[in-house]
């Protein structure tokens, strides 16, 4: 736990670095995934899950792991960032994206491997822990989102809109006003009509309300990146494309399959102002996963890198690399 207040020097990213490794990995369907090898070869091998879904990696993500202790890896998903089909919705569901992380692990030949994720990276990683369990060495979770009907009801149905009515009534404006699934569905076919002016207003309105949401206090780097075209487009048509189908998840499917989590280390780090994934998911995970450690971050919201949710990111990869030790202490 932390002091009083001033007590301790908040954290913050390490340097920049760059990958010794990049490469594009075919997988199935006539997907290919960006991927990316960072830090030292002969770390603890930790696997980085970007949200959205469709958002794509940021350089920065590098960041928040010790180089000298990690072997920071990297990817992104089907459509997203520089993968390639770029925006692409067909075969691109959370079962497949489960698959390509195994063939990530077994084209890099790593045994077990650490995984880092937030928001729907979050959902990816506890899918992912449930079904490979013995694949995974520990966790350390941000901006925990389980997927389940009241989880979007938050943002695109009555949550979110109380707290940013102005950005709700441009962000709904383009649909007619309909919220809820009826909102999400709407914008899933304005995102794939003929229009190229409108499919980028549209998407950019979609990113615009995720950008609202997202960082504690108003960021104008988070905004930037969000409503690049690039950016935009193809998180709003994955996003549509998975929240339409309920992320391809049964109701209340992780917290159901929690047991699978048994014996797993972990942090669960969640802003206490999240305002896309409400700190309630986070509590109810941490009630099913004993393992897990939660730390719910006073001045916090959704964003990684929002100072406080920074500080106690970092500190969950110092404390898990230092309980984990070196990868040959599992030999």
């Amino acid at each position: 736990m932390r002091g009083v207040d001033g007590e301790t020097e908040m954290k913050t990213l390490f340097p920049d670095i760059r990958p010794y490794r990049t490469e594009m990995l075919p997988v199935s369907h006539g997907h290919q995934l960006y991927l990316e090898c960072s830090g030292s070869p002969e770390g603890i091998p930790v696997l980085v899950l970007h949200g959205g879904p469709g958002v794509g990696c940021s350089d920065k993500m590098r960041c928040f792991f010790d180089p000298e202790r990690y072997h920071i890896i990297i990817f992104d998903q089907r459509g997203a960032g520089r993968s390639t089909p770029y925006a692409d919705t067909e075969h691109n569901s959370s079962a497949l994206i489960l698959a390509d992380i195994e063939q990530i692990r077994a084209h890099l030949g790593i045994s077990r491997w650490v995984l880092f994720g937030g928001s729907f990276g979050a959902t990816l990683a506890l899918l992912y822990a449930q079904q490979c369990p013995e694949q995974v060495r520990g966790m350390i979770l941000r901006g925990v989102f389980l997927g389940r009907a009241e989880d979007l009801d938050w943002l695109y149905r009555a949550g979110a809109s109380r707290f940013f009515p102005e950005a709700w009534q441009r962000f709904i404006a383009p649909v007619g006003k309909r919220i809820g699934p009826d909102l999400i569905e709407d914008y899933y076919h304005l995102l794939r009509g003929e229009n190229e002016l409108a499919v980028v207003s549209a998407a950019k309105e979609w990113s615009r309300w995720e950008s609202v949401n997202a960082s504690f206090r108003p960021s104008v780097s988070a905004e930037t990146y969000y409503m690049a075209t690039h950016t935009a487009i193809a998180m709003a048509r994955i996003s549509t494309h998975f929240f339409r189908q309920q992320c391809f998840l049964r109701p209340n499917q992780i917290i159901a399959a929690a047991s699978q989590l048994a014996g797993i280390p972990g942090f669960i780090v969640h802003g206490r102002y999240d305002m896309i994934c409400p700190p309630e998911q986070a509590w109810a995970l941490a009630q099913h996963w004993p393992d897990g450690e939660l730390n719910l971050v006073r001045e916090g919201g959704h964003s990684a890198f929002d100072v406080g949710l920074t500080d106690a990111l970092i500190g969950a990869t110092q404390k898990l690399a230092l309980r984990l030790g070196s990868p040959e202490s599992e030999a």
